[in-house]
Formats: structure tokens, sequence, C-alpha cells
């Protein structure tokens, strides 16, 4: 009765649940092991740590997150971080979103299935395909030395009792033994019971169904045998839990004894060691499910969204309507580049920094979930960099200059590769003077455009807009000033921006008027070009 009460009651957890984002903490050490220690050879682009951290990766991770299982999470992040060489990838990838889409019932079963891979333990199942497995010391022989003359031991001690003294005797070694591997035992009792799990949850996930992918099945035929060594570390695991109620003192005094703990731990390692690529099969398959699933639910949950369409080999990027996921009633905007690439100037606040975000992370969701938040999205493949955040690096004694010039002189290699690019920057050469930020700014913005390379690029110096001209298409977004009142519509307009609004916000913020006079007069003679009288420096 109380089982089937809890059962209803999951089954409409999961129901309600769809669509909706998750409210739980997020491990991100764990999160993102499996996608670190993954081999990436075959990846089009690993997106880099600076421009998850410019594209506030985690914080979109966290929204985009509607997976069941803490191997579907791993999956899935992995999966955002590596854009794929194969479109096919996606394609498959979509096939399966779209039946999870149609399919309630088989949504349903699946999620159910995955649930049983929701504890943290799960996090660790990877470790065993990715890292060495501890290997059998020089001495080990002795073990099933030990086990087997201890059972011949007490089977004789019924005709002969004095053979419990060599029981006994035996039993003190086994006991150094036994824990000595209990330390080792500690490291496996997280991720081999998990695995089983995945185990059944792969064969379940897979039912009757005639899978094309004969490489699976034989996987799963093969985890077989591995998974009868590894029951003893679900009883081992459940007797964990038991022990701290006081219970199992006997079951433990049989595996000393008979040193089954380390028997079955070395026996398990030697099996998963030769399966490694099998177990890693089953992991992705799993994965790959529960990511099309957390896929499902999140275009659900959307009010706008499109799949885009990826064209070949063209400088061509069409965005309609698009709104940053992560901005409650985001403003949407448009825009169309054909052959060239994007200026935008405004001011600060403006928005010039979020759109350049916004169309950056569209890019990434487009490449790798195949979902873009807008109306309409067009791109070609190609590789996404960014230098939007730049700090100082104090340890290394780096000024804000010097890293923002390694991380254009890294933009600047890529651009000279084969593949194509869409480059982030916001305020290039923000760290130097005037004169040498707008000729450098140029020089660089022009390089970084050849080829069929994309550039966005947000600034505050209006002369670049004269002389990228022609290279860059030039857009603004600009504000209100009005009744010391600043309104900002976040809206994307055509042409460079033509009015000067700093003076009026600091005016606007009851900056002392003879601060606001000084100000004013100074920036005409400037623009007039005028000498500026020394009596006001």
């Amino acid at each position: 009765m109380i089982f089937g009460k809890y059962r209803r009651k999951k089954i409409e957890h999961l129901k309600t649940s769809f669509g909706k984002i998750k409210k739980e903490a997020f491990d991100f050490e764990q999160i993102r092991k499996y996608h670190d220690r993954k081999d990436h050879t075959h990846c089009f682009q690993v997106i880099s740590e600076k421009t998850c951290q410019d594209l506030d990766f985690e914080e979109l991770f966290q929204f985009l997150d509607r997976t069941t299982s803490k191997t579907g999470q791993q999956y899935l992040y992995s999966q955002l971080r590596c854009i794929s060489n194969k479109s096919s990838e996606l394609e498959v990838l979509e096939q399966l979103v779209e039946r999870f889409q149609k399919d309630q019932n088989s949504r349903l079963k699946a999620r159910k299935l995955l649930t049983s891979l929701n504890d943290h333990d799960a996090y660790f199942i990877p470790n065993l395909f990715q890292l060495p497995n501890l290997v059998r010391p020089n001495w080990f022989f002795v073990v099933p030395l030990l086990s087997i003359t201890n059972v011949l031991a007490l089977l004789l001690s019924f005709i002969l009792p004095q053979y419990l003294f060599l029981v006994f005797g035996i039993t003190l070694v086994n006991l150094v033994i036994h824990y000595w591997n209990k330390w080792n035992l500690y490291d496996y009792l997280t991720s081999i019971p998990q695995l089983l799990r995945l185990y059944q949850v792969a064969k379940g996930l897979l039912g009757d169904e005639q899978e094309e992918d004969k490489p699976l099945r034989k996987a799963i035929r093969h985890m077989e045998g591995v998974k009868k060594r590894m029951l003893l570390f679900k009883m081992e695991s459940g007797v964990q839990d038991d022990m701290k109620a006081g219970v199992s003192a006997l079951f433990e005094l049989v595996k000393i004894v008979f040193l089954l703990d380390p028997l079955a731990l070395f026996g398990a390692l030697k099996q998963i060691e030769n399966k490694k690529d099998e177990i890693q099969l089953i992991f992705e398959y799993v994965g790959r499910i529960d990511t099309a699933i957390s896929i499902a639910s999140l275009r659900d949950g959307l009010s706008t969204y499109c799949i885009p369409e990826v064209v070949d080999s063209k400088k061509i990027l069409i965005a309609n309507n698009c709104r940053h996921p992560l901005i409650a009633d985001c403003v949407p905007n448009t825009l169309a580049l054909n052959d060239e690439s994007l200026l935008l100037t405004g001011s600060n606040m403006s928005g010039k920094t979020t759109f350049i975000r916004t169309i950056g992370i569209n890019v990434l969701t487009a490449l790798t979930i195949n979902t873009c938040f807008a109306d309409y999205f067009s791109l070609p493949r190609l590789r996404l960099w960014s230098a939007i955040r730049i700090s100082d690096d104090l340890m290394n004694d780096r000024s804000y200059y010097f890293e923002e010039v390694l991380a254009i002189k890294e933009m600047i290699a890529h651009s000279e590769g084969e593949h194509p690019n869409l480059f982030l920057l916001d305020e290039l050469y923000k760290g130097t003077n005037t004169i040498e930020r707008i000729s450098g700014g140029k020089a660089v913005l022009s390089h970084l455009n050849q080829s069929n390379n994309i550039v966005l690029v947000s600034t505050h110096d209006v002369e670049l807009t004269n002389l990228l001209k022609g290279e860059y298409t030039l857009n603004h977004f600009t504000e209100l000033v009005s009744n010391r009142d600043i309104k900002f519509d976040y809206q994307l307009k055509e042409g460079p921006l033509t009015t000067r609004n700093a003076i009026k916000i600091l005016e606007a913020n009851d900056y002392p008027e003879e601060v606001v006079a000084e100000a004013r007069y100074l920036a005409n003679m400037i623009s007039e070009e005028k000498p500026v009288p020394f009596s006001t420096l």
C-alpha cells in the first residue's frame, strides 16, 4: 500500500517536472569530471574555459539541464562543451529528442529507469573506465591459497576438531589482509554498485527494440559476466547502511574467514579493466538518452525556440528575435550578417555586451544541442572564441593590457586556421591609451575578419566606425536621458552611435554643476579639435 502510494507520487513528479527548471544544488566538480578526462580528438572544438567564463556557462548549464540521472548530467555537460566534427551526431540526437517530445509513455518509462542513477555516487561511474584501476600486488597469489586452505580446514574440522586451530591461525592472517583491502574497497564502493545500476538501466532502455548499434548489444551481453563478479559489492553497499544500525557482524566474519572481499574486488577489477570500452559505450548510451529527454524538456518549457539551420562554408549569421535564455522578459533582437562582421557601439549598460553574449550562447547551443532561443537562427559550423572578461594576473605579475594582448594573440592564431571562427570581443585594448587603442584595434579587427571568420565586437571608440566601414556592419544601442532620468530600450539599431549621453548621465546622477559644465566644455573643445586651455587642466 505504502509502496504503491510512493510509486504513484514518483510518477506524478516525473510528469509535472517535465519542462521545469531543476531546483537542486549542482556539484560542478563532479559533473565536469567525465568531460575533463574524456578523449576529445573527435571534437570540432572543445569550448575553452575562457569562453565558458565569458558566457556564464555554469549558470547557463543550470538553466539547460533537465536530466534525470547523474550520468545524463555528466553527458550533457560534455555535450555542451564539445562541438562535434560530425553533423550526423546532432541528427541522431535530434531524432531521439523528437521521439521523446511526441511519445510521453516512452519518455516516462525512460525517466523512471533513469531515476535509479540519480544518487550522488553515480558521478563516480566514469572513474572505472577513465582512470587506471587498482592492480593486484605481486604477493596476491597467497590470497586464494589462504581462502581454499580455510575452506578445507573447516570441512576437515568436522572429522578432526584440531583443524579449527588451523582455521583460527589462518583467520588471523586473513584479518590483516581483509582490513588492508578495506582501504581499496572503499574507493570502489561508490562506483561499482552504480555500475550495476547503469547496466540494468541500459538494458531496460534498450528493451526489445531492434537496435542497429550491434556493439551496444554486444557490450551489454559482455556485462553479464562482469555483473556476477560485482554482486558482492551490491551486498557490501547495502551492508554499509545496515552497519550503522549495528547489523552485519556475521557477514563480516564470513568475509574475513574466506577473504571474499579481496577476491571479489580484484576479480571484478580485472573484468572491468578488460571491458572499459564496453562500459564507456553503455555509459554514453544512457547519457545520450537522458540528454535527449533533457532537451525535449527544455523545449517544452520555452515559449519560443527554433532548430538552427547550419549552412556549409558561408560567412553568414542570421538571428531573428534572438533572446538571452537567462534574462527574464529579455528584449528580442534581430541580426543579419552576410559576408561581414559586426561593430557595436553604445554607452555602458545599454546592452552591448549582453547582446554579444546572447549571440555566443545561441551559437553554442545551436552546435551542441540543436536548439536556439530565437524565431530563426542560421549559421555555419564554426569555432567559438571570446575575450569579454579579462583581468590582471597578479600572481604572474601581468597587467590587464598584457592579458588582453595574449588573449587576442591567441585569436589571431585561430583566425589563420582552415576552419571558420566566431570571435566575441568587448572593448578591445581598453587597457591602453586612446590613439594606440584605436589604431591597434582597427588593425586587429581587420585581420580577424579575414576569410570566413565572423567578429562581434563592442566599443566606445566611435572612430572605429569610420575606419572599419565596409568591413563591418555598424549597429548600436542607446539610451534616452531626460529630466534626470535614464531609460534603456535594449533595442539593436542600425548605424553607429551618433549621440553622446555620458555627461548627461553624470548630470542625471547629481554630479556637481561645475564638474558637469567643465566636462561638457572640454568635450566640445576636443570634438572640434581645438586646443584645450591650460587653465582647465
